[in-house]
């Protein structure tokens, strides 16, 4: 690749760039009065902000794949070799405000020993931590170091969100064993964050893996031996993700039991009015005949005395159910 200064980013409108300095800290550069040939460079983009859009459709650092892969609209995670060059597709977890996490956001890297290019449209916390490292002086002192530092803080941030979920999970399984069902589309709307991570995190853990078996050029075997171990970490959240979507269908199975058990009781004990009430029902039918010759029609207590014979024939017959276990 031909000397790269600071002045080719000019006119990118970067939300961060600067230039390792080798020893885990940083020089932020505005023209090539404070870059050097030595050290790698660092741009950080919006691809949808107009003037980076322009800078990487012009520059000839790039060739038109990466562009495309920069720009375009591809959200699973993958790796792609151009030469010596590596472009890789992440995506990390939407902490951002009013967004749901689950809505995750693709993070694109081209990078090779002398350059690192990446792009983004919504913001990612992950970043955070490795720019607070490279200006706390104990960052990345390398591109192949900047890519573990970024795959250990996207790898975290999956991980604490599925202990997120995982807590949720559990909240629901308390309820449901206080016979408590879960608010409308609770459960769903777990299930459905369990499923997209595990889609995506899935090809995200498969792109560490063989960013750790290829021998890049500007990857060392110690930073080869620490994208293993991220995928190993990423690998055994899969596997958490993997127990709660199956939990959760035990969970709907349970609840549809709880549902169901519910409306047998409610029709069985309204079964069991209707059985207590039907000889009054066929009593009051008898005597509500308009006919002569009904038995207690010119008595002046008739009506109160029918209606205690009543009473008692109803306790009598709720009496006899409850003696039979049918209550």
């Amino acid at each position: 690749m031909e000397t790269i200064y600071g002045a080719v980013f000019k006119g990118s409108n970067a939300i961060y760039a600067c230039q390792l300095n080798g020893e885990g800290g940083l020089t932020v550069f505005e023209d090539d009065s404070s870059a050097t040939i030595k050290q790698p460079f660092w741009q950080h983009l919006d691809y949808k902000n107009q003037d980076s859009y322009q800078w990487i459709m012009n520059t000839p650092l790039l060739s038109s794949p990466i562009k495309e892969g920069l720009l375009g609209e591809s959200i699973r995670p993958k790796v792609l070799r151009t030469g010596e060059s590596t472009l890789i597709t992440l995506r990390s977890v939407n902490r951002n405000d009013n967004a749901r996490p689950d809505h995750l956001v693709s993070f694109r890297i081209y990078i090779n020993d002398k350059i690192i290019i990446s792009s983004r449209h919504r913001k990612i916390h992950s970043i955070d931590q490795v720019q607070a490292d490279l200006h706390n002086g104990i960052g990345a002192k390398s591109t192949g170091h900047w890519l573990t530092e970024i795959a250990d803080a996207i790898t975290d941030e999956v991980n604490d969100f599925i202990e997120e979920l995982h807590d949720n999970l559990i909240e629901l399984e308390d309820d449901i064993l206080e016979q408590k069902v879960p608010g409308r589309g609770e459960l769903v709307l777990l299930r459905k964050q369990l499923i997209v991570l595990r889609r995506y995190m899935s090809p995200q853990r498969d792109v560490f893996i063989r960013l750790a078996s290829e021998r890049l050029p500007w990857m060392s075997d110690e930073e080869r031996r620490l994208m293993q171990e991220i995928a190993d970490r990423l690998g055994r959240g899969l596997d958490d993700l993997d127990g709660c979507i199956a939990r959760t269908a035990v969970l709907a199975d349970e609840i549809t039991s709880m549902m169901a058990d519910a409306m047998n009781r409610r029709t069985y004990i309204m079964s069991l009015m209707a059985m207590i009430f039907l000889p009054s029902s066929f009593l009051t039918g008898l005597f509500g005949v308009n006919l002569g010759g009904i038995p207690g029609n010119e008595y002046s207590f008739g009506f109160g005395l029918f209606s205690l014979l009543l009473s008692i024939l109803i306790g009598i017959f709720a009496w006899w159910l409850r003696r039979t276990k049918w209550l």
